[in-house]
């Protein structure tokens, strides 16, 4: 693609402090590894987004679509394409009754602590995900039982194939596990509306916080990570099969199985994008061989 030429037009109506060439994904993405985008782009409301992608399409540059970048790994050769990040352009919070709109760029904490203050129940699950409510809605995300399919009522969409604005109900969605048909259209959540219901609100908060406690106790939340890695196979739990297989704190450079918590990986310090990646690949095939399960990652790699 020409970076220079696709610059220039997106500066027509997008700030070109939004706009970076040769991005450190590193900075931008939990596991703080990785090589560099050719460019990010970060979109300030929808309009910029649905220019963002037609520039991007005429120019035929490749784009993905990144949130708070809790479960991506850009590897270390880098993405010869552009990132569009949807972030605090996107972050509003409405609550109406029952019912919860919030931009695709909200991060699930902001929106678990609205949920608390109105008194309404059935988010606490993902108030510790450290990810924005686009990206959960993309991966159908999900923790102690709880999961997007749950509570989600609708989701406004731009179109990849036409740039049209769209409204999906949940039953278009194809939800099921870490799945939804986002990553199969490839079409660009900008906002979704959730559908709670009235408790308690001592309650509630004690629920966040018993789940948070629990966090802390059993995940190594000190290491940048995605969380867990891998997705979980049926009738199996991943962190005990790669515990069974006697990879708990198997490490590859500066990157490690972790000894709290077999299902994550974690970057002790200066791991790259290939130690992460070889080390996923040693899971995999080690667990296949003691268990006849191939894991599947959770985590996007791009590059």
């Amino acid at each position: 693609m020409n970076r220079d030429q696709i610059f220039e037009q997106l500066t027509l109506q997008i700030d070109k402090n939004k706009i970076m060439m040769d991005a450190p994904m590193k900075e931008y993405t939990s596991f703080k590894a990785g090589g560099n985008a050719a460019l990010l782009i970060e979109p300030q409301d929808k309009e910029q987004l649905a220019y963002a992608i037609k520039v991007l399409s005429e120019n035929q540059a490749d784009y993905f679509i990144m949130g708070n970048g809790t479960n991506l790994l850009i590897k270390d050769s880098g993405y010869s394409g552009a990132i569009l990040k949807i972030g605090a352009g996107f972050a509003s919070i409405h609550v109406d009754g029952t019912q919860v709109e919030a931009g695709a760029g909200a991060l699930l904490s902001a929106v678990a602590k609205e949920a608390l203050e109105a008194s309404l129940t059935g988010f606490e699950f993902a108030a510790g995900i450290p990810g924005s409510i686009g990206g959960a809605a993309f991966m159908n995300a999900g923790a102690y039982d709880g999961e997007f399919s749950q509570i989600i009522e609708s989701a406004e969409v731009i179109s990849r194939e036409d740039g049209r604005v769209i409204t999906l109900n949940k039953e278009e969605m194809n939800l099921s596990y870490r799945h939804s048909i986002f990553q199969e259209t490839g079409d660009i959540i900008v906002k979704v509306k959730l559908s709670l219901e009235r408790g308690d609100k001592i309650k509630i908060k004690e629920k966040m916080k018993e789940l948070s406690a629990r966090r802390m106790e059993k995940q190594p939340l000190s290491f940048p990570s995605a969380g867990s890695f891998f997705k979980r196979p049926k009738g199996h739990f991943a962190g005990k099969l790669i515990h069974d297989a006697g990879l708990r704190g198997l490490t590859l450079g500066g990157a490690q199985v972790s000894p709290l918590h077999a299902g994550f990986i974690i970057n002790t310090g200066d791991a790259t994008a290939a130690d992460i990646i070889d080390l996923m690949e040693v899971v995999k095939h080690t667990v296949f061989d003691s268990s006849g399960v191939m894991l599947e990652p959770e985590v996007r790699i791009i590059g």
